[in-house]
């Protein structure tokens, strides 16, 4: 960030010293004197002209690419808390930490970094010009008193914007059932009021109006002592850096703290092959996934049912690294996986079918052999004779303990217990015989 700072403001000066020679080159000019007294300046306006723009481009490059830089190690750390976590955010909660590491790396780009440009080129201009005290309050005012004015009462039109957005499409996707309704001019007013509404927030916390008038009142203050033209217009110039400051604005965090929901206490015992059933919305994934939760891994990794674009021996090999071919081959046997290991799998799995994607997943699980095996509706996808065939293959394959999600009844006998959720938290375990 120093770089782009450093950077930034050379490009800042540039544009200042291009605006003051180009002013005094055409006022000294009026004055028709020897060619050779304005070469200098012709010159100078020429490379200041070149130099602005490379510079501003250069100033753009490194300013992104330290932000990008920031943003790889910052959410590095937020995913490393996540991780680490024992309660996971629910979705609602993990959106709003994206936005709330979107909106710092934002403040760093548009804030941070024009304010600190802003304040180092003031500073050069003011002492350019010997400390011309006009030019000094007007800066003053440009740099520290509007922005904070700014940013010290920041108002929080999020909500006011997303009732705009909902309103507006509400007007645009349900149209017709509106105007069936006799209900569309009424929508319409009031999404009008609400825009209204939200343009005159927006107006009234904008200071830049103020700013240009403190601009300007400098310039004509200058002009009141009789300071040389070229001087007044690096001044205009340098406070055309100052008063986007005026429109700064401070986001506000989204809330992400959140109760961690109540512990269930009641877990299946963690011994044989067990299988939990039930309706749908009786609570059969969440239960598996506060099981996971509760499980302090010692060794190995979590198999993900991710399928990445390479080929199927590297996405298989992700649960056991150091595998060899014999154990490749016989995982892809317990499964009935029957794709060439050489195979691309396209992003996604998009280049095998629904079935071959569910069975590359399955085999990556039985090569990672772990001592507890969580799987939901893992067979989902292939029909219902392979299903059962390559579930039972698994669970003969399965050293450890096995908790299987699923709703075939006719996998049921697979199994060594079965645990029944009602939708009324109703549960029962049997011995299948």
């Amino acid at each position: 960030m120093k770089l782009a700072i450093f950077v930034g403001t050379l490009a800042e000066l540039a544009g200042v010293g291009l605006t003051a020679t180009a002013t005094w080159l055409i006022m000294r000019a009026a004055e028709h004197p020897p060619m050779q007294a304005l070469t200098v300046a012709i010159v100078a306006v020429r490379t200041l002209a070149l130099a602005k723009g490379a510079l501003r481009y250069l100033e753009r490059l490194t300013s992104h690419k330290a932000v990008l830089s920031e943003a790889v190690e910052l959410r590095g750390r937020v995913y490393d808390d996540l991780v680490h976590r024992r309660h996971v955010p629910s979705g609602t909660a993990l959106t709003r930490i994206v936005t709330n590491v979107d909106q710092h790396l934002d403040t760093q780009l548009r804030t941070t970094l024009p304010w600190i440009t802003a304040a180092l080129v003031s500073a050069t201009v003011i002492a350019a010009s010997g400390f011309s005290l006009p030019l000094i309050a007007g800066l003053l005012i440009n740099l520290a008193v509007l922005p904070w004015l700014a940013i010290r009462n920041p108002q929080n039109l999020t909500p006011l914007r997303a009732r705009l957005t909902e309103q507006t499409t509400e007007l645009v996707h349900s149209k017709e059932e509106l105007i069936a309704y006799g209900l569309f001019d009424e929508k319409l007013h009031t999404a009008t009021k609400t825009a209204k509404e939200l343009s005159r927030q927006e107006r009234t916390r904008d200071l830049t109006p103020l700013a240009i008038a403190v601009q300007f009142g400098a310039a004509l203050l200058m002009l009141a002592q009789h300071e040389p033209a070229w001087l007044i217009m690096a001044a205009i110039a340098t406070f055309e850096i100052t008063v986007p400051l005026a429109a700064l604005s401070k986001p506000n965090p989204e809330p992400t703290d959140e109760p961690e929901p109540p512990h269930h206490p009641e877990t299946p015992q963690l011994q044989g092959k067990t299988a939990i059933v039930g309706p749908s919305g009786a609570g059969k994934t969440t239960l598996l996934n506060a099981i996971a939760r509760q499980l302090e891994p010692s060794k190995g990794a979590l198999a993900d049912a991710h399928v990445f674009h390479t080929t199927v021996r590297t996405n298989v090999l992700l649960a056991k690294p150091d595998a060899t071919q014999e154990e490749l081959d016989r995982a892809a046997a317990t499964t009935e996986l029957d794709l060439d290991w050489d195979q691309v799998v396209g992003e996604r799995g998009e280049e095998i079918s629904g079935g071959q994607r569910q069975r590359l997943i399955l085999t990556r699980s039985v090569l990672a052999n772990p001592e507890v095996l969580l799987m939901d509706e893992p067979t989902e996808g292939l029909d219902p004779e392979q299903a059962d065939r390559v579930l039972g293959k698994i669970l003969d394959n399965c050293q450890g303990t096995a908790l299987v999600v699923t709703h075939r009844e006719e996998q049921l006998r697979l199994f060594d217990h079965v645990r029944h959720r009602g939708p009324i938290s109703h549960e029962h375990v049997g011995r299948v015989g």
